[in-house]
């Protein structure tokens, strides 16, 4: 229980990580059904954004087996094979923009080593972003937010990681909607990564987007909804395909035990 306390603390992680941690210490909770619900709903609440947490917490709270479960989406997560698409739509020498840090894009794109990024400077983790392809050996410029329009320019695609997706959106990076915007005006190809187990239910969905938006202030929120009519491509684990195309059909069953707030 401490160590999920500690999971549920943390802030910044990497996805595979808290999928991985998550799933290990929930498989050391033993037989406690009751305990199970409560620390995957506390899990969620924490990290509300990650479409991969919620995933794999509405697997193990309505598994029949759900220690077994943990670990077998841990291995599907990890053996996600979304990169190699997203590699499939990186051309050869290309200038990519990108929002946030996007972890199955920002893998991709130090795997090729040939394609220099601009990192829109419109969350608090790009400039560590940057920093990360710089250590790699990968030409990367943060970009001001005041100039997300010239960046996307001159950029061969945009790429753009969601949080969670369904039916027709996706969760994403502040800024993302203006970046795919002003690429969708230019003709500027746009690629939706969503990666493994960012498929969710639509009540889901709208649950995170309640939770995150203040009707009176949605400027503040921690993430924005894109539509997918917005996007050019579509890579996720069952390749690359043109967004019209495309289906976020739920990965996960549908969890309520999941949608209320646990006590303090």
């Amino acid at each position: 229980m401490e160590r999920l306390r500690h999971l549920a603390r943390s802030e910044g992680a990497d996805p595979l990580v808290l999928v991985r941690e998550t799933a290990s210490a929930l498989r050391g909770m033993g037989n406690d059904p009751a305990g199970l619900v409560v620390a995957c709903r506390r899990i969620v609440e924490r990290h509300v954004t990650s479409g991969p947490l919620w995933w794999l917490c509405s697997h193990v709270v309505t598994a029949a087996e759900p220690y077994k479960v943990a670990n077998r989406l841990a291995d599907e997560f990890e053996a996600d094979p979304t990169i190699r698409w997203v590699l499939e739509a990186l051309p050869a020498d290309s200038c990519v923009c990108t929002v946030g840090w996007p972890d199955i894009a920002g893998e991709a794109i130090i795997r090729r080593g040939d394609v220099a990024v601009l990192a829109l400077d419109t969350t608090r983790d790009a400039d560590a972003f940057a920093r990360r392809l710089g250590r790699a050996g990968v030409s990367g410029e943060l970009i001001p937010a005041a100039a997300l329009s010239a960046a996307v320019l001159v950029s061969d695609p945009v790429l753009i990681e969601a949080f969670a997706a369904s039916g027709e959106e996706l969760l994403a990076p502040l800024g993302s909607r203006a970046a795919a915007s002003v690429a969708y005006c230019s003709g500027v190809p746009v690629v939706a990564v969503v990666g493994r187990g960012r498929r969710i239910p639509e009540r889901t969905f709208a649950t995170i987007v309640d939770r995150i938006t203040d009707a009176d202030a949605p400027w503040y929120a921690e993430a924005e909804i894109l539509p997918l009519g917005l996007c050019t491509q579509v890579a996720d684990p069952f390749g690359l395909q043109p967004a019209a195309d495309a289906s976020f059909a739920a990965e996960c069953p549908m969890a309520p035990e999941l949608l209320t707030t646990s006590p303090n």
